[in-house]
């Protein structure tokens, strides 16, 4: 399986948990699930950051996903709070 690069995009408190707004990681995920695995694994702010998925929201390539959707070559995935009307 090769890796893949795959610049990572974090908004609100996820921005926060993590300490940072956007990194370039290399990538063997297949998935996005398998992605978040992967980021938990980085360190505890990652860990906190992934601790509950049912309060996230993710897009690959500009285009709101599931979990279980395929990030194989996307360039893009970024990871928010669900957003509220207003």
């Amino acid at each position: 399986m090769t890796s893949n690069q795959i610049d990572i995009v974090y908004f609100a408190w996820v921005r926060e948990r993590v300490g940072h707004p956007r990194e370039r990681i290399s990538s063997r995920a297949t998935t996005v699930m398998e992605l978040i695995d992967e980021l938990r694994l980085m360190g505890p702010e990652y860990e906190a950051a992934f601790a509950d998925i049912a309060a996230l929201r993710v897009a690959v390539d500009q285009q709101l996903v599931t979990f279980d959707a395929q990030v194989g070559e996307a360039s893009e995935v970024a990871f928010f709070p669900p957003m509220t009307g207003g």
